[in-house]
Parts: C-alpha cells; structure tokens; sequence
C-alpha cells in the first residue's frame, strides 16, 4: 500500500473517534461485566430496497429514514441529524458486504462501521465534498494514543454519483478492505501494536450519516471532514443491501475476561434468537417470499386455473342463461301471437254483429 495515502497530514484526525455517532458503547467489558452478544452464527444478506428492516433485527436511531427504490435513504436534513442503523447481532470474524451510494455534502460523513463493546472497530468513511478517495480506518479498544491508522483509497469512479460494493473480510489474523473486487488494504494481526489494538472482539455492524462539520464539533474535527456544514439542503446517502457472514457459529459470544483477546470470548451452542427472526418470515409478502420457488409457481398457477375454470363457469353460464331467455322469449312470441289473433277474431265477430245483447229490466218482487 502506498503510504503517500494515509494523509496523516489532516491533523484533525486526532478528534474523529469522539465525533463519530455511530461509535459507542453500553456497556465496556473492559471494565465490568457486561451481558452476552446476540450471535448471527450463519450468513444472512439484507435487501434494503423498498423494504424497511425488521426492528428485531436491526435497531433505528438518531434520525428519519425512507425505504424505496434506492435501498434504505439516511439524510440529515437539519442540525442534530445523525440516521444509523445498527445490528442487533454480532459477528465473531466474517465479512460484511455493503451495497451502497454516499452521500454530498460538506462536512458530511457516511459511514460503515463495525464495532465491538469494548471499542475494537472498523472502518469505512465518505466525506461527503471528497469525490476521489474513500478512508478505510480501525481502532482497538478504544484506544486513541496515536492516528496514523486511516488510509485514503484512490477511486476511479464518484462514489456520491453510483452504488459499488465496499466489503471488509476480518479473520484472527488479518483484515481486508475490499472495493468491488478489488483489495486496496490489508491489516495484519501484528502490524496492530502487536496485535493489542488488531480488531478481534464479537462486532455489530453500524450503518450511518452524520454532520463531522458541524459548528458545534471540534476544529480537527470539522476540518478532517472538509469544512462546516451549512445545512443548505437535505444530504442522504443510499443502502440497497448488506450481505453478512459470521466465521463462527452459536447463539451468543460472551467475555471471558477483561483481555479484550478473542480468544477469551466463550461461545455458546445452539441457534440465536436473531437468526430465528432473520429466517422467519414477517407479513404477507415475507411468507410468500420464504416459501420454495416451486411452492410459488404451483400457487400461481393453480391461481391462473381457478380464474379459467371460473371464467369459463361465467361463460357457460351466460350460455346457457341465454339460450333459456331465448326459449322463453319464443314462448312469450307466440303466447302473445295467440292473444292477438283471439283479440282480433273477437272485433270481427263484434263487427259482423256476431254477438247479441239482450237487456232485461229488474222485476220488483
């Protein structure tokens, strides 16, 4: 890797942990004890295009979002904005495959992060007035002593303009940013501090835009993001998907320890909860979708036969209705053809003085 890219130059870098809001914790097993992470312990890929995530699965915060042909749409739109959403599960290695269009904008940010409790984290950020690089950056245990981990990727493409893949593949011993397919960084376990600030703890993933220029964030801070932001106009970024697979297998990762090591973190058998509300399908158009091609292709067509056999009841219906109006319509023909000629036999008879009329006056008794 060219170390021209790194940038180191952007002192305001020193500040970007503490302004980022999709980097936090609730509770640090560093210090304490804190409750078990829900694992994914499988694959599962995240169709955001005109469909809003389950909220059993992925938790919404600190802002609007819309859901339409572009994927999942975070904007800030005023101050005080910041969209994410963030898993409620956890990956223990994997990859993470985000489908993706960032936002334009000055001072703004979009973000993929993956985070672990005790702050292990990893990288993807845009800014949003820089249409020629890409960061990739990480950090272990929070730890802040030094800034000279991000590095800005050459682009040959706008990535505020068009949607491209940006993937991170983490195992015990390396991590690898990828774009589209092309690899553009590699992390070893031991080029980080000796493998002390390596990445290596049960990690959600975090998806998200906000304001580093925001007047009230710090100078390096609103310079490494390019400038103040002036909340002009609305400036979104666009997720259509988000493929993710987790190396291990369980129902949750638990801290062993306050080492921070991975291989402290115990796993517990079995299948997560979230992994059940990935696969179970939710409304109408879930359960059609979870059920086999064949299954949908027998309903659709048994669905085409039932509105044949219908149409075609109509249709003999409408047959034979008409042949049994036609019928009574010859009955009622020649009822009424008889009625005439009775009709006119009497007013013949009526004028040839066929009829006679004899008055009798009433007799008093």
């Amino acid at each position: 890797m060219n170390s021209r890219l790194t940038l180191v130059a952007l002192t305001g870098l020193s500040l970007l942990s503490q302004a980022a809001g999709q980097t936090w914790t609730h509770c640090n097993p560093m210090n304490t004890t804190c409750p078990s992470n829900p694992a994914l312990g499988s694959n599962a890929t995240f169709n955001f295009v005109d469909e809003r995530p389950n909220n059993k699965v992925w938790n919404q915060t600190a802002g609007p979002m819309k859901y339409g042909s572009g994927g999942a749409e975070f904007t800030v739109a005023e101050r005080g904005q910041s969209p994410t959403i963030q898993s409620n599960f956890y990956i223990l290695f994997g990859t993470v495959s985000v489908i993706m269009q960032a936002a334009r904008g000055q001072g703004i940010i979009s973000s993929i992060v993956l985070e672990s409790d005790d702050l292990d984290e990893v990288d993807w950020e845009f800014i949003g007035g820089n249409e020629t690089h890409v960061e990739s950056n990480y950090f272990g245990k929070g730890n802040t002593s030094s800034f000279d981990r991000a590095i800005y990727h050459p682009l040959d493409f706008i990535p505020q303009d068009s949607y491209h893949n940006y993937s991170t593949l983490w195992t015990a011993e390396k991590m690898e940013w990828w774009i589209d397919n092309k690899l553009v960084r590699t992390l070893l376990y031991g080029e980080a501090n000796g493998g002390y600030n390596f990445p290596q703890t049960p990690m959600n993933v975090r998806l998200g835009i906000w304001a580093g220029g925001d007047v009230k964030n710090s100078k390096g801070t609103i310079e490494w993001a390019g400038g103040l932001t002036e909340y002009k106009s609305a400036y979104s970024m666009f997720i259509k998907s988000v493929d993710v697979r987790d190396f291990s297998t369980g129902s949750s990762y638990t801290y062993g320890d306050h080492s921070g090591s991975w291989q402290s973190i115990k796993i517990a058998q079995g299948n997560s909860t979230i992994l059940k509300e990935i696969i179970a399908p939710s409304g109408v158009s879930g359960h059609w979708k979870a059920l086999p091609k064949t299954a949908r292709t027998a309903i659709i067509a048994c669905a085409i036969g039932g509105f044949v056999i219908l149409l075609l009841a109509v249709i003999a219906f409408c047959i034979v209705q008409g042949r049994k109006g036609k019928k009574e319509r010859a009955i009622a023909d020649a009822q009424w053809a008889k009625e005439q000629q009775e009709t006119n036999q009497y007013r013949m008879q009526m004028m040839k003085g066929g009829f006679s009329y004899e008055h009798k006056p009433v007799q008093n008794s």
